[in-house]
């Protein structure tokens, strides 16, 4: 293992401080590393293996793609990327996708649309975008202008400009910050990277109110809350408060590289024609197999409901063990995305957690993320547990 680790150290560009393990293959809820450790996975690639690692089914549709076709261009039309699409704008309740190969590129589409939409009303090109302090929408240049940290920002400048930021669940913050040049807002619908905050359906409902009665748009990501995560397909079906646009990645591949923006039918006719984007990769025959293959088994299971239940258990264990522990100060999330905050950093327990074969990770200093994949049991839950009182 750690010649493998001393290699990739001497070629692969350092911009992760990775754990020293390198990972051979997973089965279910488990990951097994090269010398054949087992580790039991709380992360599934960042709620990205929503059916778990080596599912046949998902194996399957894969292998048959790879025999027939894997890429062609968006100049011609290809049959899974029009099955996916019928799927994904089904469950999503919008009518436009666009797919992308990551959800950083979905963020830089939806911001395409957005001030396209704008330009189209008055032809101007200095519109803002309203985004939220604590946020986490990517690292391409347009994804990170509008992620509020401003730590993964400075260094970087001055982005796409014309960026405003607001609190989370403070609607006056928000108020605060739209002028006539507002042309969209912008928000994770539960924050993921900035600590698990779900947005409150008061606050949903507010700005909903505004962007109906300003005509600005709303856009919600989803790309690490969506897709089930949450207990619902999309986090915001659980308010029925619908976006304008949503960007969607993570577990719509399962592993697999594929990200889409999905449009109401008023913001598509009135936004983005052709030449206005494109992709050579984006919606390719091989990746929206694999999306195709994903949302069919949302149709065939009753994964939603697991995640609902195993959630629900998630949060009393969760609970039980914030109570007695003082250092915990805190636990948020829904669904089968949760944080325990610290008052301490959280990077010795994670480590604690790996050298006992338990596989979790932080989001922030300070916070425990809780992602696993969508097939968890309660008594995966009450494994992770054990292992983690024994490493608090």
């Amino acid at each position: 293992m750690q010649k493998y680790i001393d290699e990739a150290e001497s070629v692969l560009l350092h911009t992760y401080n990775r754990y020293p393990i390198v990972f051979d293959h997973g089965d279910g809820v488990y990951l097994y590393d090269i010398e054949g450790k087992k580790y039991l996975d709380f992360v599934a690639g960042i709620s990205v293996f929503a059916f778990g690692y080596n599912n046949k089914e998902y194996n399957d549709a894969l292998k048959n793609q790879i025999d027939k076709i894997i890429h062609t261009s968006n100049y011609y039309y290809n049959v899974p990327a029009i099955e996916a699409a019928k799927k994904l704008t089904k469950v999503a309740q919008m009518e436009r996708v666009f797919f992308t190969n990551s959800g950083a590129e979905a963020v830089e589409g939806a911001i395409k649309a957005a001030r396209k939409y704008a330009y189209l009303k008055d032809g101007s090109t200095d519109h803002e975008i309203i985004a939220m302090e604590h946020s986490f929408h990517g690292r391409t240049m347009g994804a990170l202008s509008v992620t509020g940290n401003p730590k993964y920002r400075e260094a970087f400048g001055p982005g796409i400009g014309n960026i405003k930021f607001a609190v989370m669940n403070d609607l006056e913050s928000v108020k605060a910050q739209i002028t006539d040049k507002t042309c969209a807002i912008m928000f994770e619908t539960i924050q993921g990277e900035g600590g698990i905050h779900p947005a409150t359906e008061e606050f949903l409902r507010g700005v909903r109110k505004i962007c109906d009665e300003k005509d600005i748009l709303l856009i919600l990501d989803e790309i690490q809350c969506g897709m089930g995560r949450s207990g619902y397909m999309f986090a915001w079906q659980k308010y029925n408060v619908k976006p304008d646009i949503m960007t969607v990645a993570k577990a719509l591949g399962c592993g697999i590289p594929i990200g889409a923006f999905l449009l109401t039918e008023r913001v598509a006719q009135k936004s983005l024609v052709a030449g206005d984007h494109g992709t050579t990769y984006g919606g390719n025959p091989l990746a929206t197999a694999a999306a195709d293959k994903v949302l069919e088994l949302f149709e065939e299971t009753n994964i939603i409901e697991n995640v609902k239940e195993v959630g629900a258990y998630l949060y009393e264990e969760l609970d039980k063990l914030a109570a007695s522990n003082e250092n915990i100060v805190a636990h948020r999330g829904q669904g089968l995305i949760q944080g325990l905050e610290f008052n301490q950093p959280v990077g010795d327990i994670i480590n604690k957690a790996l050298a006992k074969g338990l596989v979790l990770i932080n989001a922030g200093t300070h916070i425990i993320r809780f992602v696993p994949a969508l097939i968890v049991t309660k008594e995966d839950i009450d494994e992770m547990i054990s292992i983690l009182r024994t490493c608090l």
